[in-house]
C-alpha cells in the first residue's frame, strides 16, 4: 500500500493548490483595477413632435388647461411629456428663487431626491457589467468594515437587506442635527454602533435609503473615484446633460439650482442628512432627464442584458401589481404591461420619472415647493395623452 499511497497524497495536494490558484485568479478577474474609458458624448440633442399637427396641437391645448389649473392650485416646477425619443410637451410654472422673483427655466435643476436611486443602481450595474464588481458578492467584499455579512450588493439594489435607514437611527448619536455628515460617516456609524437589522437579509422587501448610500460607497471603493465624479465622467457628460451634477453639502448650490420650500413658501433647511449621496442628491433638469431616459433605450451605458435584470422584479412576498427591481420600482400587470418609474420627496422637492417602456412615452415632472399633488398628475397626463383611462391608477408613494 505504501508504494501507493504517498504518490495519491502528492497528486491530491498538487491537485488542491492547482484549483486554489485557479480560484484565485478568477477572483482576481472578477475585481480588476478599475479603468474604463467613458463613452465618447451621445447626440442626445432634443427633438420636438410636431405641435402644428391638430392632433398634438389639441392634445397641448388639453395638458395647458390641466396645468395652468395645477399652478392656480399651487404647482411649483417643472413638466416634460416624451414620446418616441421626441418632445410633445414641456412647461415651467413658479420660481426657482421667490424671493428673488427668479422663474424656473430649462436650466433650473431641481432635487431629483429618491429618483436619484436610479443613477446609483445604474453605476453599479455598470460596474457589473464590466466585470469590476458582483453584485451577488457580498457587501464587506468591497467593504470590508461593513458588519452585515450575509447582506449582498444585490440585496441592496432591491431593499431586501434588512439594513436599517439611517436617517432614523443616526440622530441618536448625534448632539447637531444640521451639520452635514458624509457617506464615509454612514459606513463608520454602521461599523461602530452595529444596529440591529429589521429583518433577515432577502426575507422582505422594504424600501431604505441606507441601501443606496452604501451602494454609493460601494462605488468609490471600487472605482477609486468620488461618486459625484464617477456619475459626471461615465454619465452626465457623455450624454450632455450640462444642468445635472451631484451635490456635496455644505456647499452652495449654483446659482442656477431651485431652491427647496415648504408648502407655505418658507425655505427647507439643511440637516444631517443632507451631505449623504448615493439615495438622493442629485440635481437635474427634466430636459436632462429626458436624455437619461432614452439614454437607456440606446444602450449607452448598459447592455439589453443588464436592463432586462434592472427591470425584473425582485419581491413576490405580497400579491398586486406593485414591485422593486434593480433601482426601479415598478408596475407589472398581468396582461404583461409594466411601468418602469421612480418618485422622490425630499425636503420640499416632489419629482416624478414615469417611464412606459414599451411605448417609449414618458413623464417628467420636477417640483421645488412640496405638493403631494404631483404625484397625482401623471395619470391624468396619461389620460388625457392616450385618450383613455389609467388602468388600476398609478403609485402615489416616493
Amino acid at each position: 500500500m505504501r508504494k501507493y499511497f504517498f504518490p495519491y497524497i502528492a497528486s491530491t495536494i498538487l491537485l488542491i493548490l492547482i484549483v486554489a490558484c485557479n480560484s484565485r485568479t478568477e477572483t482576481v478577474k472578477a475585481n480588476p483595477k478599475f479603468h474604463d474609458t467613458p463613452s465618447a458624448n451621445i447626440n442626445m440633442e432634443m427633438t420636438y413632435q410636431d405641435t402644428t399637427i391638430p392632433d398634438n396641437k389639441e392634445l397641448v391645448r388639453k395638458l395647458d388647461s390641466f396645468y395652468n389649473i395645477q399652478a392656480r392650485f399651487g404647482f411649483n416646477g417643472s413638466v416634460l411629456i416624451g414620446h418616441n425619443g421626441k418632445i410633445l410637451y414641456e412647461r415651467y410654472f413658479g420660481f426657482a428663487n421667490r424671493e428673488a422673483l427668479q422663474p424656473i427655466r430649462p436650466i433650473s435643476s431641481s432635487q431629483l431626491a429618491s429618483t436619484s436611486k436610479t443613477f446609483t443602481a445604474a453605476a453599479i450595474l455598470y460596474l457589473h457589467q464590466q466585470k469590476y464588481l458582483n453584485i451577488n458578492e457580498k457587501v464587506k467584499t468591497y467593504i470590508p468594515s461593513f458588519p452585515y455579512p450575509e447582506v449582498t450588493v444585490k440585496m441592496l439594489l432591491c431593499h431586501r437587506s434588512g439594513v436599517p435607514d439611517y436617517i432614523k437611527w443616526i440622530p441618536q448619536y448625534r448632539k447637531d442635527g444640521r451639520a452635514p455628515i458624509s457617506n464615509d460617516d454612514v459606513i463608520e456609524m454602521f461599523a461602530q454602533y452595529k444596529p440591529r437589522l429589521e429583518s433577515r437579509p432577502n426575507s422582505r422587501f422594504k424600501y431604505c435609503n441606507s441601501n443606496y448610500a452604501i451602494l454609493a460607497s460601494i462605488i468609490e471603493e471600487v472605482t477609486e473615484m468620488k461618486y459625484p465624479d464617477f456619475l459626471r465622467k461615465y454619465i452626465f457628460e457623455p450624454l450632455g446633460m450640462k444642468s445635472t451634477f451631484v451635490r456635496v453639502a455644505p456647499q452652495a448650490l449654483p446659482s442656477t439650482a431651485t431652491i427647496s420650500y415648504k408648502y407655505n413658501w418658507r425655505r427647507e433647511e439643511d440637516m444631517f442628512a443632507d451631505g449623504v449621496y448615493g439615495d438622493k442628491n442629485i440635481y437635474s433638469t427634466v430636459e436632462d432627464m429626458y436624455k437619461w431616459d432614452q439614454s437607456l433605450y440606446k444602450n449607452v451605458l448598459l447592455n439589453n442584458e443588464t436592463l432586462e435584470m434592472a427591470y425584473g422584479p425582485c419581491s413576490f412576498e405580497k400579491p398586486g401589481v406593485k414591485n422593486y427591481g434593480l433601482g426601479w420600482r415598478m408596475l407589472c400587470y398581468p396582461n404583461g404591461a409594466k411601468i418602469i418609474y421612480h418618485n422622490g420627496w425630499w425636503h420640499g422637492n416632489n419629482t416624478v420619472f414615469y417611464r412606459f417602456i414599451q411605448e417609449n412615452f414618458t413623464i417628467i415632472i420636477l417640483g421645488n415647493k412640496y405638493s403631494n399633488n404631483i404625484y397625482r398628475q401623471a395619470p391624468v397626463v396619461y389620460s388625457i395623452v392616450k385618450n383613455k383611462p389609467v388602468e388600476h391608477g398609478f403609485e402615489t408613494e416616493e
